[in-house]
């Protein structure tokens, strides 16, 4: 896609929802062991949780699921029964659950302090903007498995929701297949000040690949180097 085209409709993505998930809301008690979702980029559904992931400063182990992806929605199947997305798992207290309205309600009321927000809460707003949300992004990836080699470790992304350049690296990491520990750093996140010692600057995205030894800012690169690295040529 050419990347003015790319960067614009990502741009739109987010005006859909008005920005939500761009800064940290109120927070209740953290978590200490990770939080863990079965997900794909540009899925209405999953892009609620996300957004519940970044107004609480919460991070999750990200376990993409493609159309066609050969793992994880496999291993969704055996745990859960169906292939549905969002899945989530906290095992901070052993729940696990379908459903994204379910999700981000229980997100908020374990790990907030405040009432969901209103683009957040189960409606016909909600409903309408998250799907004109992925409807500004019709040719974009994240859907379908492009074939891929799996990584030994979870790479890490610096990330939040809101940020146009950021959904392009992860629906990038989505198409691969690519597990992701997602370290959500929207305005107002305990987690900038580590990205700042880290990389020398505030920016996303940030990647960090334990595999290689790479870190980087700046999508079009990102993009470049997880096809380089990963993707396999059939």
């Amino acid at each position: 896609m050419n990347r003015y085209l790319d960067v614009g409709t990502s741009v739109a993505s987010t005006l859909a929802r008005l920005g939500s998930g761009v800064s940290v809301g109120r927070l209740g008690q953290r978590p200490v062991q990770l939080l863990e979702v079965y997900e794909f980029e540009n899925c209405p559904y999953c892009r609620k949780v996300r957004e519940a992931l970044s107004i609480l400063d919460l991070e999750a182990m990200i376990y993409p699921c493609p159309k066609g992806g050969p793992h994880f929605r496999e291993d969704l199947i055996a745990r859960g029964g169906k292939a549905q997305f969002p899945y989530l798992i906290d095992p901070n207290t052993g729940k696990e659950m379908y459903e994204s309205n379910d999700i981000v309600n229980y997100l908020f009321s374990t790990y907030g302090d405040g009432p969901v927000p209103m683009l957040l809460s189960a409606g016909p707003l909600n409903d309408a903007t998250t799907m004109l949300s992925s409807l500004a992004r019709p040719f974009a990836s994240g859907r379908t498995y492009r074939a891929a080699r799996r990584p030994d470790q979870p790479l890490e992304l610096y990330s939040f929701e809101a940020s146009p350049f950021c959904r392009i690296v992860r629906e990038a990491l989505t198409s691969l297949e690519l597990p992701y520990r997602l370290r959500n750093v929207a305005k107002g996140s305990a987690r900038r000040a580590e990205l700042q010692q880290r990389a020398g600057k505030v920016m996303v995205p940030y990647l960090v690949d334990p595999n290689t030894d790479t870190e980087m800012f700046e999508s079009a690169d990102i993009v470049e180097y997880l096809e380089s690295t990963y993707a396999l040529r059939l």
